[in-house]
């Protein structure tokens, strides 16, 4: 591997991991360059199952799940994620609050401008960094 390579593959490397929870394609993508502009690599996915397994696989230091998914929720979703890794962040992004927040770290409403959504995951990650 030649020295540049070396020194791209730890500039990606040293970026924090967010999985991305969003069964609306769109929405998946534009959240994720969002979030790649702002600096993370992102791992997008579009189902609970997807999400559960790149959990248990990827250094994953927090999620973002929206909260009506194709057959869950965001809550549900994740009670099992905490099972997986309980340190692990959850960020639930809705346009909806749940009647209950069991396992999520932190609530953002759809409707926050997006500089008040990237300040929160910002928060949320460096929290998980230290």
């Amino acid at each position: 591997m030649s020295k540049a390579s070396s020194n791209a593959l730890r500039v990606i490397l040293e970026k924090p991991l967010v999985l991305c929870i969003e069964d609306d394609a769109i929405h998946l993508i534009l959240r994720k360059k969002v979030l790649e502009r702002e600096g993370y690599n992102v791992i997008g996915v579009t189902t609970k199952e997807d999400a559960l397994k790149a959990l248990r696989e990827a250094p994953v230091c927090a999620t973002i799940a929206d909260h009506m998914l194709r057959g869950t929720t965001g809550t549900e979703l994740a009670s099992e994620m905490k099972k997986i890794k309980p340190d692990v962040p959850i960020i639930l992004f809705s346009g909806t609050l749940p009647q209950h927040l069991t396992n999520v770290d932190v609530y953002v409403n759809k409707g926050e401008p997006t500089a008040t959504f990237l300040g929160i995951v910002r928060d949320v990650v460096r929290r998980y960094s230290s």
